[in-house]
């Protein structure tokens, strides 16, 4: 008996193995991408049963690992309980058991979790598919112990808990998505349209973590009419900006209260009020994708953007949220006021608007990112207070001239790079 304890527990361990890594195999792998063919029936049959039934075969997985590593665990504690007790006697019973746990786990960890998802990742169509009929076996052998419990999870996910219960796998997930951008960055590109077609999907990747803040329209560009303002002045405004909304607030910008549309001009209102729109108000910390929801949802495409007190920090558009996946969007409205030039080896002349993931990017530089998003931003942390014509901060290895202001906000600046950095 004793003699079949430690080849029992490496079968185990191997079913542990093999299940773990099935389970990593099956959720790389959509049969839409698999050519009918390429693969004999058998397999491809029970993986296409499968994919149909996503849940009974994560719910063979588990159950099969589970089984696998209570044996092991039992089996391992069985076939070294000699070897411990004769070498540390009954008095250190705690020991024996601590030094069998920690080999156990140190075993399962080392094969089922960090083995087997590296080498099933490896090739997982192939893997899967290989080994597709030892997993129907499995399958049917498991299947009076696996249906029960998938179907009580079901019942409790939504009597219970309340909460949806969907059985279909994503068609392309994030991790789909992943390996499609390591595929094509390792391509030399021939044209921009690869080089495009990258910071798209890179970008819709990041875009669950873009801040409102990150992409709205700052509080000093806001195109804004009092609401007690006569019809001609709202008019002006749409003249003067070109745009086809503008913001109206109560008294101060503070209390926006509303927007106006300029095709509402048209039915001849005696007043800005008969042609009010109520406004989305939304707080700059909150997520760029929620927003965009919201957006359809209530069917509005523009919304106020309000600080922690509760003041008005900007306007966004859903022009502006798009734009954080597929970059600007330009429009007949649109003026290309933002200065980039290069004047020497190591002096540029850019606006203080441009962004400073946009300038690392495009110049190889190494500015410091912080509670701000523009080179603006960088400028007043450094100065602590709004800047004159003329003045300059020293930040290694830049140096920052401020070459002209605009109201309340920077306009040009003057970067001068340390010859040391260049060399470096």
């Amino acid at each position: 008996m004793n003699a079949l304890l430690f080849p029992g527990s490496m079968i185990a361990l191997a079913f542990s193995f093999f299940f773990s890594g099935m389970e990593t195999a099956f959720r790389h792998v959509h049969m839409d991408r698999v050519p009918v063919g390429k693969y004999p029936r058998l397999p491809y049959d029970i993986i296409s049963y499968f994919m149909k039934r996503p849940t009974w075969f994560v719910g063979t997985t588990r159950v099969g690992n589970t089984l696998a590593l209570a044996g092991f665990s039992f089996g391992m504690a069985l076939w070294m309980a000699p070897a411990f007790g004769a070498q540390f006697g009954p008095q250190y019973m705690t020991l024996q058991v601590l030094l069998q746990t920690l080999i156990t786990t140190a075993l399962l960890t080392f094969t089922s979790d960090i083995l087997s998802h590296r080498i099933f990742r490896l090739s997982p169509e192939r893997i899967l598919f290989a080994l597709a009929p030892l997993f129907g076996l499995c399958f049917v052998l498991l299947f009076w112990l696996m249906y029960p419990l998938v179907s009580l999870s079901r019942w409790i996910t939504l009597r219970v808990l309340h909460l949806p219960y969907n059985d279909q796998r994503p068609v392309f997930g994030f991790t789909d998505l992943n390996q499609y951008l390591k595929k094509i960055y390792n391509v030399k590109p021939d044209a921009e349209v690869l080089h495009v077609d990258k910071k798209i999907f890179y970008n819709a990747l990041e875009f669950k973590t873009v801040k409102v803040r990150e992409c709205m329209i700052p509080r000093t560009e806001i195109t804004a009419t009092e609401i007690n303002e006569s019809i001609g002045t709202l008019r002006e405004a749409f003249v003067e900006s070109g745009h086809s909304k503008v913001i109206i607030y109560n008294q101060v910008i503070d209390d926006v209260v509303g927007y106006c549309h300029s095709s509402s001009l048209f039915k001849k209102p005696q007043h800005i009020r008969d042609i009010l729109t109520p406004i989305i108000i939304v707080a700059e910390t909150s997520l760029a994708n929620e927003l965009m929801i919201r957006f359809i949802n209530e069917r509005k495409s523009l919304a106020v953007v309000v600080d922690e007190f509760g003041g008005t920090s900007g306007i966004v558009s859903m022009e502006d949220v798009i734009e954080e996946i597929f970059g600007d969007i330009e429009d007949e409205h649109d003026e290309d006021t933002l200065v980039e030039q290069q004047q020497d080896d190591h002096t540029y002349l850019v606006s203080a608007r441009l962004e400073i993931d946009y300038l690392n990017e495009t110049y190889g530089w190494k500015l410091p990112e912080g509670e701000y998003e523009t080179l603006g931003g960088l400028i007043l942390a450094l100065a602590e207070d709004f800047p004159k014509t003329g003045q300059a901060f020293h930040m290694p290895p830049y140096t920052f001239t401020i070459q002209s202001t605009l109201d309340n906000r920077i306009g040009t600046v003057k970067v001068t790079l340390e010859k040391a950095e260049e060399t470096a």
